[in-house]
């Protein structure tokens, strides 16, 4: 599988392609809502493909309903992307917030909700799969919810 290239942002630049995006929601105790992929065998964010004309924010809000069941809040940080070099597209991430649980859309979706705290979804990431990106975006959001340390 290709790897993406990780850098950590907090604006989109200018004039590059938005494949896709991803949340990382937090409740109000500081538990991480992350979603486990049945098909994938994966513990992942939350997100996925933007529908043609679909803005951002509109992404966001319908993925995390659809894999997870949640409505997120309006407070949205962006705070890393994924560059796909072979795909020449960006994956945003943010940092949001939980307003509530809610019914999911009857879909298709392959996915349920996993909440946790930090250390162990990054535990667990590591001992299903190792990807050292997905720690690391898991590792930063923490770190800006301020439930993890920062590295020293």
């Amino acid at each position: 599988m290709p790897s993406p290239v990780l850098s950590f942002i907090t604006e989109i630049p200018e004039g590059i392609q938005i494949g896709s995006v991803h949340c990382v929601p937090v409740l109000d105790n500081g538990d991480v809502v992350m979603v486990w992929d049945r098909e994938e065998k994966v513990l992942t964010t939350i997100g996925g493909r933007l529908e043609p004309g679909e803005s951002i924010m509109d992404g966001l809000s319908c993925e995390s309903l659809e894999e997870a069941g949640i409505e997120i809040s309006d407070e949205r940080t962006l705070f890393a992307a994924w560059h796909w070099k072979e795909f020449d597209a960006y994956r945003l991430f943010y940092l949001v917030g939980v307003k509530c649980f809610a019914e999911r859309p009857g879909s298709y979706e392959t996915t349920g909700y996993v909440v946790m705290n930090f250390d162990t979804a990054i535990e667990m990431i590591r001992a299903i799969e190792g990807r050292e990106e997905r720690i690391e975006v898991i590792r930063r959001a923490g770190i800006l919810s301020g439930m993890l340390a920062e590295a020293t």
